[in-house]
């Protein structure tokens, strides 16, 4: 396990921002494999510096655009390369004839290139003293993006990657000044990929959301996008489901290009195939959006076990109890 004492009480700048030093990494893996384990993720480290991390950028973007001026990193500049190259590996890599409608078994083979070239990736991210994190963190990658067997994708492999960005900062690749450029940029670069890999792929929702699901994907641009709106001088959660609306907004804001992708991809009634969206609509304010939202998902994603059973801890996001 990692040399230094789990952290307690972090603020979320803390969690965004530490370096860590004299660090012992190690190989991410699961730890939570029945129920009864849950308590040992909510009493984590990993728990607390991941929620931190949520915050910290929920936070960061509060009220700003995704189109407005904030700094562009040269390690964000190497992320989107990175994706980039994700991205390229899918034009490369056409579906396959198969019986069955979804689940394209060529998302396999796109895997198998992440699963071979991830730390080569990660590797042009982090600075060259950095090289000894580079399997740690890789492992989050390779989380991120979906699962080979099944070919479905979740919320759980989105915050594989959150806890990837969540790593980048902890071993000081990315900083405190990065943290709208995480969002805005990176973020919103990976939301581009996996919607390309879930389109191109077929992929399924990973398990059955039921009917607390806000989509079958994704939940955080939800949490950030309702950050961005709070205090907008015009636009009301009412408004997100007017067609107008979206259309002239949405490269501004998250939240409205979630709503212009579901749209894309569903047909029918909104209120009718996203109930849960539709129910935001009736609430009075941005600000209670968001709070509720992370309230939401703490309670549906961060504590239900079929996905926290997947996270994989190591040195960075550590299974170890955090200090009283």
């Amino acid at each position: 396990m990692a040399e230094r004492e789990p952290r307690s009480g972090s603020s979320p700048e803390d969690a965004a921002a530490e370096i860590t030093t004299q660090q012992t990494f190690m190989v991410p893996k699961k730890e939570i494999s029945m129920v009864s384990d849950m308590d040992k993720w909510k009493r984590s480290q990993a728990n607390a510096d991941y929620m931190s991390f949520i915050l910290t950028l929920n936070e960061g973007v509060k009220g700003k655009k995704i189109t407005g001026e904030y700094k562009v990193s040269e390690t964000v500049e190497k992320l989107l390369d990175l994706l980039g190259t994700l991205d390229r590996w899918i034009n490369e890599t056409p579906p396959v004839d198969q019986p069955s409608r979804f689940g394209n078994k060529a998302f396999r083979t796109w895997y198998n290139k992440l699963d071979q070239e991830a730390e080569a990736l990660v590797s042009t991210v982090l600075p060259a003293d950095g090289c000894a994190a580079v399997p740690e963190i890789a492992v989050y990658l390779k989380e991120s993006v979906g699962n080979a067997t099944r070919i479905d994708y979740g919320t759980g492999h989105e915050a594989a990657f959150a806890a990837f960005l969540c790593c980048l900062c902890k071993v000081g690749a990315l900083k405190v000044d990065d943290q709208m450029a995480i969002v805005f940029k990176v973020f919103n670069k990976y939301l581009t990929v996996m919607r390309k890999l879930q389109r191109t792929y077929r992929m399924e929702p990973a398990g059955s959301q039921g009917v607390w699901g806000l989509d079958d994907f994704q939940f955080l641009p939800f949490i950030w996008g309702s950050s961005q709106f709070v205090g907008h001088p015009t636009v009301e959660p009412q408004h997100f489901v007017d067609e107008k609306v979206v259309n002239e907004n949405h490269q501004d804001y998250m939240f409205l290009d979630c709503i212009k992708f579901i749209n894309e991809m569903k047909t029918g009634p909104f209120a009718e195939h996203s109930n849960q969206l539709w129910n935001i609509t009736a609430v009075p304010s941005w600000s209670k959006v968001n709070q509720g939202l992370i309230r939401m998902y703490k309670a549906e994603c961060l504590e239900k076990f079929p996905v926290i059973q997947h996270f994989k801890f190591g040195s960075l996001l550590s299974i170890q109890p955090t200090k009283p």
